[in-house]
């Protein structure tokens, strides 16, 4: 069964964007960016809500600049093809190969579980990922935890009303001091 993941970058305090809506602190270094785009690699499908999809819209209008680095251009090799699917309430199209949801979360993830597919199911977006992990349907959490402090934004953890297990399965370091992490849900089972 495919898995889903979801994975953003953060600051050390939790926060994906900070209080003024500011995520520059984020900008991966080169480095950084060659094992994102080795990441990507492994997705199938990106679920994604409404602002982070008008953020990575970027990539989409960016095609073109001559300006663009090697690793930008790989990205966008990767990045434009993959099948999205946008959650919100207040599109009403979206572009490249990017989908509307017609479900919840949940159906969207069991519809995409159901159908023929490689690579896993990446969440992008608190938000959506709270609604996901409301339903416990994550499998694993990949925090890039960025060496910065914004005291408030948007968190990258949803707040759960029970507690949420999880076994460390990877960490790398990067020499900026972004710390990746990798970790699998131990899904509760009823005897």
């Amino acid at each position: 069964m495919r898995r889903v993941t979801y994975s953003m970058g953060m600051s050390l305090d939790g926060y994906i964007v900070g209080p003024d809506g500011n995520f520059a602190w984020g900008a991966p270094d080169d480095d950084e960016f060659r094992f994102f785009i080795d990441q990507i690699r492994e997705v199938g499908v990106h679920l994604m809500g409404r602002r982070l999809y008008e953020t990575m819209l970027y990539w989409e209008d960016a095609v073109g600049d001559p300006d663009l680095s090697a690793l930008e251009r790989e990205w966008i090799t990767l990045w434009n093809p993959l099948p999205k699917v946008v959650f919100s309430r207040t599109l009403d199209a979206v572009r490249g190969n990017a989908v509307l949801a017609t479900g919840s979360p949940a159906e969207e993830i069991a519809r995409l579980r159901a159908e023929p597919g490689e690579g896993h199911i990446a969440i992008g977006g608190a938000d959506l990922a709270a609604a996901v992990a409301e339903a416990d349907l994550i499998d694993e959490y990949r925090p890039k935890i960025v060496p910065v402090l914004v005291g408030g934004g948007t968190p990258f953890l949803p707040q759960h009303a029970r507690q949420v297990d999880l076994a460390l399965v990877e960490t790398r370091t990067f020499a900026s001091g972004l710390l990746y992490a990798r970790y699998d849900v131990r899904h509760q089972t009823s005897d």
